[in-house]
C-alpha cells in the first residue's frame, strides 16, 4: 500500500513514515487513537514492521490536532487489534512518536512532542 512519507539519504537506511490524525479525547488532556476500529491501521503497522525487518527505518507519527492534549495513549478498548499490532510493531523496531499541533485557519504547526503513555 502507499506510504505517507518516504525519506532517502545515501548515508542512511530508507525511512518509511505513516501519519495518523488524532482527534479523540475522552478524558481531559489525554488524546487517544483510534476513535474506531481500523483494519487499515493494523495493516499499516504490519507493513512498517516489515520495512524494519528489511533493514529500513519505520516511524508511526500520531499527529494530535488538539491544543488541549497533554498525553497520548492508544484506545485499546476501542480497537484491541490495533493496540496489539502497535505493541508488536514496537517490538519489531517501529518508532512511535506523538506530536501536538496548534491549529489556525491559515496553518497547522507542530507545537511539541507528547509522551506516549502506553502501546497496549
Amino acid at each position: 500500500s502507499r506510504v505517507d512519507i518516504f525519506l532517502e539519504d545515501a548515508a542512511k537506511p530508507s525511512c518509511y513514515v505513516e501519519i495518523k490524525n488524532v482527534h479523540l479525547m475522552r478524558k481531559p488532556g489525554r488524546a487517544e487513537f483510534p476513535d474506531s476500529k481500523t483494519e487499515r491501521g493494523v495493516k499499516h503497522l504490519a507493513e512498517l514492521s516489515n520495512m524494519v525487518s528489511e533493514g529500513n527505518r519505520a516511524v508511526m507519527v500520531y499527529l494530535i490536532q488538539r491544543a488541549d492534549a497533554k498525553s497520548f495513549s492508544l484506545a485499546a478498548d476501542i480497537d484491541p487489534a490495533y493496540a496489539q499490532a502497535a505493541a508488536k510493531a514496537v517490538e519489531a523496531g517501529v518508532e512511535m512518536l506523538a506530536y501536538r499541533c496548534r491549529l489556525s485557519p491559515e496553518e497547522i504547526v507542530l507545537d511539541r512532542r507528547i509522551d506516549i503513555k502506553s502501546h497496549a
